[in-house]
């Protein structure tokens, strides 16, 4: 069975930037373990997978990453918005039905695209005892540390400069909700952009993500807050980095970004490795 693949480096800003993401397009569902093969085949941080929808979403998406099913991926989703309206010039959006995060969408918006996801607030802020080993697997001490359930950590910096410093420990953030696909975040105030991150996904085979579309539906209403307006830009500064632009709008968020293909091929799937 041959597959189309398309790699996009999704929320780019120029070229060797943003978060590369593999979109394959199938006829039909596969099974899981074969979905999970390719996409550690494909060894990018997601891998997003499209079926065609007879629904009122125009496909099904369901994402991995080398070493996982995750429960919402933004850059793959952009990626994979990206894909389906560069080859529909006519369509101005195109839906996503999810497992697990509901409907999403991309739509055009200029010269990339608006990408919309649902919020994903942080709950409460952890005492300083709670947050001690944060500082340990970051390798600097954050401000404030806030949760949300066993899903998402926000460790607040006050300068720029000391998320850029951090050296992370992946054990360490691994030991902080052991079994748990803990999503770890860096943030501090920016410089040219409002908001600068650092995002660690070791449980999910990603020991630093390059440009995290899920981080900022958490960020969003993060900074919103903090800054008193619900729009503001951000930059993820991975080695690769990237730049959008966050609307934090209710129970969702708008995140704007540049998308751009950068491979286009097929991928052989054996036929020893499908049942029956």
């Amino acid at each position: 069975m041959r597959l189309p693949f398309v790699q996009v480096d999704a929320f780019a800003d120029g070229p060797f930037t943003g978060n590369p993401a593999a979109v394959m397009m199938l006829p039909h569902w596969l099974p899981d373990a074969v979905l999970q093969g390719i996409a550690a085949d494909n060894n990018l941080s997601e891998t997003a997978f499209l079926v065609p929808s007879d629904g009122p979403v125009h496909f099904d998406l369901r994402w991995f990453t080398p070493t996982a099913e995750v429960a919402m991926c933004g850059h793959a989703t952009l990626a994979s918005g990206h894909v389906v309206l560069d080859a529909l010039p006519d369509l101005q959006e195109v839906k996503f039905q999810t497992r697990q995060s509901g409907v999403l969408a991309v739509a055009r918006a200029g010269a990339g695209y608006d990408l919309m996801l649902p919020v994903r607030a942080v709950e409460r802020e952890l005492t300083a005892a709670e947050a001690a080993p944060v500082a340990v697997a970051l390798g600097g001490a954050p401000a404030q540390v806030f949760v949300r359930g066993q899903d998402y950590m926000v460790a607040l910096f006050d300068s720029p400069d000391q998320v850029r410093a951090l050296r992370p420990d992946r054990q360490a953030i691994l030991a902080l909700a052991p079994g748990i696909d803990m999503m770890l975040i860096a943030t501090a105030p920016g410089e040219d952009t409002d908001v600068l991150s650092r995002v660690f996904v070791p449980g999910c085979g990603v020991d630093e993500d390059p440009v995290t579309g899920s981080a900022h539906a958490v960020l969003a209403p993060f900074w919103a807050a903090r800054f008193g307006r619900n729009r503001f830009t951000a930059q993820q500064a991975s080695t690769r980095g990237g730049r959008m632009l966050c609307q934090h709008l209710g129970d969702h968020v708008i995140l704007t970004g540049q998308a751009r293909t950068v491979i286009r091929g097929e991928y052989d799937l054996p036929d020893a490795a499908l049942p029956g």
